[in-house]
């Protein structure tokens, strides 16, 4: 009984020490937000978030991106953990580790690196018929560039969470059962070991979009505003209050979707265990 008591107080302690760790730094943020000194308490910095230039079209482009990335995401390691599962199991440390590159790399060195190519390319393709093409990929109101960039750095994490999700599958027997009432092997995947992985490809959606939300050395390197650096700037530009309460709502917002996305996968898995 002493030992579960030490264990019992040594893991309160940890989860009091961790609340204090992110809910501290919050409350005094959000103190910021409402404290119009010498006023007192005041919510103007909520109410001019409907009106404060830039944040809009600031956080249509950060979801456009968002949106293209999962797409791309999705479209590029779904195919591949289904083939590595299903078809070369050996070939999983060799997709891992090509997923996972992207984090021995940093952010500054992956930027530098995508500048230079521009520079190439602006200074190499000029005369050729790509130019044009090469100046619609940098386009700010949707720059296919910082997309690819995202892609990348998306990698790492939404791999090991679709992988994860797919070894917790027995996609053998799923495959064959299909298959023995007359479903293709594609239509077996499609219909019956994708509808399975809706709970890792959810929690994939849901790390791109925060990661896209919240980069900002990518973009303000590269010339672009999305919301990070919206808000970045708007901190330079004497409207601190605003933009922080911006950036309040934005992970209250964040932390709805992640309790939405829990409480559906635990749902989903108490009905999967009933049938």
């Amino acid at each position: 009984m002493a030992g579960l008591s030490r264990i019992r107080w040594g893991r309160g302690t940890v989860l009091l020490v961790a609340g204090l760790y992110f809910l501290v730094p919050i409350g005094t943020t959000l103190w910021f937000t409402v404290d119009n000194s010498p006023q007192g308490f005041s919510l103007d910095a909520y109410r001019q978030i409907f009106t404060v230039p830039g944040l809009w079209p600031a956080l249509q482009l950060s979801l456009l991106l968002a949106a293209g990335t999962i797409v791309l995401v999705y479209l590029l390691l779904i195919p591949a953990v289904v083939a590595v599962r299903l078809g070369s199991p050996r070939l999983r440390t060799v997709v891992e580790l090509t997923c996972t590159l992207p984090l021995v790399v940093p952010t500054i060195a992956l930027t530098a690196g995508i500048s230079d190519v521009l520079r190439w390319c602006n200074d190499n393709l000029a005369p050729t018929p790509f130019y044009a093409t090469f100046l619609d990929a940098q386009n700010a109101n949707f720059p296919v560039v910082l997309l690819l960039a995202y892609v990348v750095m998306a990698l790492p994490l939404a791999f090991r969470t679709l992988d994860a999700g797919m070894r917790a599958l027995d996609v053998r027997t799923l495959l064959e059962a299909a298959q023995n009432n007359g479903a293709s092997r594609a239509r077996a995947i499609v219909a019956v070991i994708l509808p399975n992985l809706r709970s890792a490809m959810l929690n994939t959606a849901f790390i791109t979009l925060a990661l896209v939300l919240g980069e900002f050395t990518v973009a303000s390197i590269l010339g672009y505003v999305p919301f990070a650096v919206w808000i970045v700037n708007g901190n330079s530009a004497g409207q601190g209050p605003v933009t922080v309460a911006v950036s309040i709502v934005s992970l209250l917002l964040t932390w709805v979707l992640l309790l939405v996305l829990s409480i559906g996968s635990e749902r989903r898995g108490r009905a999967q265990a009933q049938h």
